[in-house]
């Protein structure tokens, strides 16, 4: 007898619980709690013979479904996942215009007898979980920073481009250090060239001195120049260039600490270093991909690997017609990102990699798509590299195991894209996608004036 639960899993409410035997509903809309009491009342109400019948079957609803998971795992059932896509289409098929959590509880629980091969086994909390919410971490802090140096950037314009030329726009320890505290041109002047040459000095370990406090003394002048006497509030600028400073330093500690709490449990997770193998993988890339996929394993097949990245194409395909309209991007957001940014990285490489991509660009492709194509590709050679335990070995088109030196030659010397070949086909991509999205040029104004003469004749009568 086929024994199922479904739990609709709710983050702040009570959860839902439905029973299905055999596929038939027992009972449905049991409301409980994440307590151990309310879930040892929900136990004793299951009436199981042996643990091992029951399946538990759920949707990873943000972190509230893991606790569940491991709870009824140490029980001795058996715990699924299910994607929450999957589910919500099932849902609509059999209540097209009623959505509420009884009624997702009992989907749930028929779900092992209408889709068995859409349910992923759960094996408990892996090694690589923390090395997944950190990556994640870490990425949200990078485009944090990323957004605090755009205001800064918008900020410094109102001082004029004499600052940016001096502090550049990779904004270092002294640059940050210099901006929280010396955003007035005024205060810079009061300082001087001496003590701001020994102040950036001091931030930046000797490698800035005289020069940058010089030309940073001249784009004060010049902003004061620029704005006159009662042109700008300078300390009220100032105090805004302080706050952003700060922020952006205040993230560069955390990104350093991040980054030694990365390295340490990539060293756990991947202890040979496969990962890091593959070209165009650097310690944060290998840590992202080892930490997005986890235990490789626990996927069926390295195809379904690719479909986990997004990276896989749509098919729309009827009769003797079919298309491709993009990738699904259905997967993890992270993972591809990356992938993508190493694929373009081992092209310059990787011989065959190389090879794929001038034969995808030498027709009117995207660059883009070429590199996602590219991306799928090292994805599924790093995955098979993490399955079988072996490191990533670099061959020409020949299949000779070659070095990194020679397979960067081997690129140089064979396979090269003509930049402009590669933007005229961009350019013409982008036009057509446009056109056929209805953007900007796609439609024409019936009441546009047209390069001929108008052919209309006017007639005009005199009044009496």
């Amino acid at each position: 007898m086929n024994v199922t639960l479904g739990i609709d899993v709710a983050c702040r409410a009570a959860h839902q619980a439905s029973l299905a035997r055999d596929g038939r509903v027992v009972w449905r809309g049991r409301k409980f709690t994440t307590s151990t009491t309310e879930l040892e009342a929900l136990w004793a109400d299951l009436d199981v013979a042996q643990p091992a019948e029951l399946t538990v079957v759920l949707e990873p609803t943000r972190n509230a479904w893991i606790v569940l998971a491991q709870w009824f795992r140490r029980r001795g059932a058996r715990v699924v996942m299910v994607p929450t896509t999957q589910s919500a289409d099932l849902r609509k098929y059999y209540s097209k215009h009623a959505k509420n959590d009884r009624l997702d509880s009992e989907i749930l629980a028929k779900l092992p007898l209408l889709h068995p091969e859409g349910l992923r086994a759960f094996t408990g909390p892996g090694t690589a979980d923390p090395l997944r919410r950190l990556t994640k971490q870490r990425s949200t802090m990078v485009k944090r920073r990323t957004a605090v140096f755009s205001r800064l950037d918008a900020l410094i314009e109102l001082l004029g481009p004499g600052w940016y030329a001096v502090l550049g726009s990779d904004y270092g320890k002294a640059a940050l250090a210099f901006l929280a505290r010396y955003g007035d041109p005024n205060a810079v002047l009061r300082l001087g060239h001496s003590r701001l040459s020994r102040f950036l000095q001091a931030r930046s370990r000797g490698q800035y001195g005289d020069a940058p406090a010089a030309g940073l003394i001249a784009a004060a002048r010049e902003s004061l120049a620029l704005w006159g006497a009662d042109g700008m509030d300078w300390a009220e600028l100032a105090a805004d260039i302080a706050v952003e400073a700060e922020q952006a330093m205040y993230l560069n500690t955390q990104i350093h600490d991040i980054d030694e709490r990365i390295a340490n449990l990539y060293a756990d997770a991947d202890p040979s270093g496969i990962v890091a193998s593959a070209p165009g993988v650097g310690p944060v890339i290998s840590a992202v991909i080892a930490g997005r996929i986890g235990d490789p394993h626990r996927f069926t097949s390295l195809a379904a690997i690719r479909a986990y990245s997004g990276l896989v194409p749509k098919v729309n395909q009827s009769g003797v017609g079919e298309t491709k309209p993009g990738i699904t991007k259905a997967g993890d957001p992270l993972l591809r990102e990356m992938l993508f940014i190493a694929a373009d990285h081992a092209r310059q490489v990787d011989p065959q990699l190389a090879a794929k991509y001038v034969r995808l660009m030498s027709g009117d492709r995207h660059r883009d798509s070429a590199i996602c194509h590219l991306a799928a590709d090292l994805l599924t050679r790093i995955a098979a590299c993490m399955r079988s335990g072996t490191p990533y070995v670099l061959r020409d088109n020949d299949g000779r195991e070659i070095t990194t030196d020679e397979g960067r030659q081997i690129v140089r010397s064979q396979y090269r894209v003509d930049p402009k070949r590669r933007d005229t086909a961009a350019h013409r991509r982008m036009r057509e996608r446009r056109a056929n999205e209805g953007g900007p040029g796609s439609q024409k104004s019936p009441s546009a004036p047209t390069s001929r003469p108008a052919t209309t004749i006017i007639e005009t009568h005199a009044s009496a």
